[in-house]
């Protein structure tokens, strides 16, 4: 028997760090969606008692620095499953870009296994388990649009965002989440407007939707890697309604009504930069 479980990319549409916590973590208060781009995984049980991830990606790890190896594990020792487990991941989402994809393939994980070995937790369940395996897992074991806070775990539903086209950039550049969130100084900071963000989503406004975009962690990755301010000018310069960077980045993503000006955005930053992609946010 096996099972398929979708991972979508995710983006923020807003992302705010309100303080540092005594735990070493910030504070966050994110408004997150799910887009049309994804990995796909599947689980299926082997004989021998052991975890085997397989993936049609050459640098993904298939060891336990792994997040569906990790999920799996989790899983195995918190119901004491003893039978082995095969996962193939494939992957789609550029790997390290700020669009959670490791965080979605151990969700997709988590549920996938749950159906595997008939465990009849709920969503909401799984979600827990999914917070000791990272801060955007238990967003992604829902995937749907929703208010973020803590570090990652509270995730309030939001309902569906206004339909509209995303194109996604990612710059050949490496960014540590780490090491952004350590030199984040809470001085200088602009925050986003994450209750207009909010209201925006519960009144189908797209305009609005479009001006209350923001994320606190931008400026501190573009000092580092200039080029993605360089691809937000012109993404907008293309026609995109909004653009703005993705978590810790390097991603950037531009919001676009009409498929039109979508394509030309596409188009347009398909000779600056080599892994581009037109999705749809996901119903």
């Amino acid at each position: 028997m096996e099972v398929t479980e979708k991972a979508p990319a995710k983006i923020n549409l807003t992302l705010d760090a309100l303080y540092k916590r005594e735990d070493g973590y910030h504070e966050l208060e994110m408004v997150m969606t799910s887009v049309d781009l994804a990995d796909r995984v599947t689980v299926r049980s082997i004989e021998e008692n052991k975890i085997v991830i397989r993936t049609n990606s050459g640098v993904l790890p298939l060891d336990r620095r792994n997040h569906a190896y990790q999920a799996a594990r989790l899983m195995k020792k918190t119901f004491e499953i003893d039978t082995g487990v095969e996962i193939m991941i494939e992957k789609n989402i550029p790997i390290a870009a700020g669009l959670a994809g490791g965080s979605s393939d151990a969700a997709a994980t988590l549920r996938g296994l749950n159906k595997l070995w008939k465990l009849n937790l709920s969503l909401d369940e799984v979600a827990v388990l999914g917070e000791q395996v990272g801060s955007d897992v238990p967003f992604c074991v829902y995937g749907r649009t929703a208010l973020v806070t803590g570090r990652g775990e509270k995730i309030q539903p939001l309902g569906e965002i206004p339909q509209c086209w995303v194109v996604l950039v990612k710059p050949r550049v490496g960014v540590s989440t780490g090491t952004v969130f350590n030199v984040l100084s809470f001085d200088d900071l602009v925050h986003p407007d994450t209750a207009g963000m909010v209201q925006a989503i519960k009144e189908q406004d797209y305009v609005k939707m479009t001006q209350s975009v923001g994320n606190v962690l931008e400026h501190v990755t573009i000092e580092r890697h200039p080029d993605i301010e360089r691809i937000k000018t012109k993404m907008l310069t293309f026609g995109a309604d909004a653009a703005l960077m993705s978590g810790s980045g390097p991603t950037i993503f531009a919001l676009c009504s009409k498929y039109s000006r979508a394509q030309r955005v596409y188009n347009g930053l398909k000779g600056f930069c080599k892994e581009v992609y037109l999705v749809r946010t996901l119903k």
